[in-house]
């Protein structure tokens, strides 16, 4: 990934963080006929590992768990808030007009190899985590146990889970750093103008991290 040393994001705690609240990740792997990208739910345990354990599942009907090549490492992409930023918003607009579109964003690049469990307390445990993160906050949370087991086991026959223990991990937060003051107040304010969620979050964003030491 192209990392200006002013966007890098290197802390562990804060990719994991993004992984955590944006788990539906894109697995990359190189296999028989080239690339294959599949998106898929992922559960991070952070303390499986030195850099944290990636799992998930995927249906078996789906080639990518068999044609990859295990020597190679798989590419997750984790996708958090992302908005266009429209030159309109700067104050240099006003100032010279030598502005031009951008778009701001946070993304989380992990690296792995594959492990295939095809076992099924594995996927059973698996299943239940991805459910709990996801079903906890709400009212009347939703449990694995509340269906049928025959129906569970049924269902897990057709999965297949991949574990990917990190090996590489890269961050980066495109966040109007090297922008002005004027102007990342200006990408601030316009963005809280916008009624979506994806734009208040980065605006939260924009203003959290401020400019650049040297800016």
């Amino acid at each position: 990934m192209y990392q200006p040393p002013h966007f890098r994001e290197d802390s562990l705690a804060v990719q994991h963080a993004l992984i955590k609240a944006h788990p539906l990740g894109l697995l990359v792997t190189l296999g028989s006929t080239g690339l294959l990208a599949n998106p898929l739910p992922f559960v991070l345990d952070a303390a499986a590992s030195p850099m944290g354990t990636l799992k998930t599942h995927l249906s078996r009907a789906n080639t990518q768990w068999q044609d990859f090549d295990p020597a190679q490492e798989a590419l997750i992409v984790f996708q958090g808030p992302e908005t266009y930023i429209t030159p309109s918003w700067y104050a240099a607009k006003r100032e010279h007009g030598k502005v031009v579109p951008t778009w701001n964003y946070a993304i989380v690049q992990a690296h792995g190899r594959i492990r295939i469990k095809d076992d099924p307390d594995w996927l059973r445990q698996q299943i239940a985590a991805m459910t709990e993160t996801q079903e906890n906050l709400r009212p009347e949370p939703w449990s694995v146990g509340d269906a049928p087991a025959p129906f569970v086991a049924a269902q897990l026959k057709g999965i297949v889970g991949i574990e990917i223990e990190i090996a590489r991990i890269e961050g980066k937060w495109k966040v109007s750093q090297n922008r002005s003051e004027a102007d990342r107040l200006g990408v601030s304010a316009g963005l809280r103008l916008a009624e979506d969620d994806a734009s208040q979050r980065m605006a939260d964003m924009v203003d959290a991290r401020g400019a650049l030491p040297d800016g």
